[in-house]
């Protein structure tokens, strides 16, 4: 399943590029030009906010705090012109992920986007599955009340089978577990780990589909 990503920027060609680059990217995207936009289309699906700061109609800033004070929790990352430490510390305080400033570097902003949907993929509360209890506060795992120690790398992929329904290509198994450092783990020894998190939790719990990837079965 598509990570799905709200683009918030005025710039018609702008916005109009990116939306062709996350698209590539394998990214569902809604575009708003405007704060008025950016409000009606923010929804629950929506899990990443490539925010501009200065809009047509209001302030990007202004915009983020006033998501914050109504609950919103999907992950906010301010594209703006603006690199005045003011102004970064002042996105920040209001709720934003982090801050990439134009011009940008294309493959920095979608290594930024990765990053913050990885966070928000451990970060997001997991009831039990199968007997499988995930505390992601803690990164803890339980299975039939004992605790599982899981390696870190163990840990990502059990969070990404269990957080979607259906599914998890390879690819985005991969993705999940691409670091801060730029440090890859190849599609052999994802296969390794797989296999390794199956002998802890349970081999019935993780089916493999050929061709395609992985799905959590309960």
């Amino acid at each position: 399943m598509a990570h799905r990503i709200l683009l918030v920027e005025d710039d018609t060609a702008l916005r109009g590029g990116l939306t062709e680059l996350f698209e590539r990217e394998g990214y569902a995207v809604t575009q708003a030009a405007s704060a008025r936009e950016a409000r009606e289309r923010l929804n629950g699906g929506i899990e990443l906010v490539v925010l501009d700061v200065t809009l047509p109609d209001g302030d990007g800033v202004r915009l983020c705090a006033d998501w914050r004070a109504e609950g919103a929790r999907q992950a906010i990352l301010f594209l703006t012109a603006k690199d005045e430490e003011f102004d970064v510390v002042r996105a920040l305080d209001a709720g934003g992920n982090d801050y990439v400033t134009k011009p940008f570097r294309m493959m920095e902003l979608l290594s930024r986007m990765r990053a913050l949907l990885r966070r928000s993929d451990e970060a997001a509360p997991a009831g039990p599955r199968g007997g499988i209890e995930i505390d992601a506060a803690r990164m803890q795992v339980k299975k039939d009340g004992q605790a599982v120690p899981l390696t870190l790398t163990e840990y990502r992929i059990l969070a990404t089978l269990t957080r979607r329904r259906g599914v998890i290509p390879r690819e985005r198994l991969l993705e999940a577990l691409w670091d801060d450092e730029g440090r890859y783990i190849d599609d052999n020894t994802l296969s390794v780990h797989v296999s390794r998190l199956r002998e802890k939790i349970g081999a019935e719990h993780i089916r493999t589909i050929r061709g395609v990837g992985y799905q959590w079965e309960d």
